[in-house]
This record gives structure tokens, C-alpha cells and sequence, in this order.
């Protein structure tokens, strides 16, 4: 779910979990269940289906480059197609 996208995006540092790749990866709790709220989406146009449904699988932690982030406050850099 990450080589074959950053590859199609000739993303050279992202991927893989190995040396010289950024350590970007999340922590998935896949039987952990949750009901999707249209009010505390993250997206720009918060619309979806999926509201008032319940799913399952919830990411509990995400790290970008190794460090930890909260979801809040914005630590990416934009990603172009080629490189950063």
C-alpha cells in the first residue's frame, strides 16, 4: 500500500521501511470498530456516505519522517510529483 504508489509518483525516499526511505507509517488497530461523524472529518469537502455508519479498523498513531504527529498541527512538507 506504499511502494507501488510512491513509485508512481517517482517518490524515491518514500515507500519502504528501510534505511534512507523516510519512516513514514501508521499504527492500525484493524478490529477496533468506530462510526463515521461528517462533523469530525479532516477533509476539505467533509460530504461522505459513510456518515452515521459503523466501520472497523482505526489508525491509532501516524508518524511522518519517524516522529510522531497529532493530526492537528501541520508538520508535512507538499509532496511533487518527482521528489519534495
Amino acid at each position: 500500500m506504499a511502494e507501488k504508489p510512491a513509485a508512481l509518483a517517482r517518490l524515491h525516499n518514500k515507500g519502504q521501511l528501510a534505511l534512507g526511505y523516510d519512516a513514514d507509517f501508521s499504527i492500525f488497530a484493524p478490529d477496533d470498530a468506530f462510526v463515521v461523524d461528517v462533523t469530525k472529518l479532516k477533509h476539505k469537502n467533509p460530504i461522505t456516505p459513510y456518515d452515521g455508519k459503523a466501520l472497523s479498523g482505526v489508525v491509532r498513531k501516524t508518524f511522518l519522517r519517524g516522529n510522531e504527529i497529532d493530526g492537528r498541527t501541520p508538520s508535512g512538507k507538499l509532496i511533487r510529483r518527482g521528489g519534495v
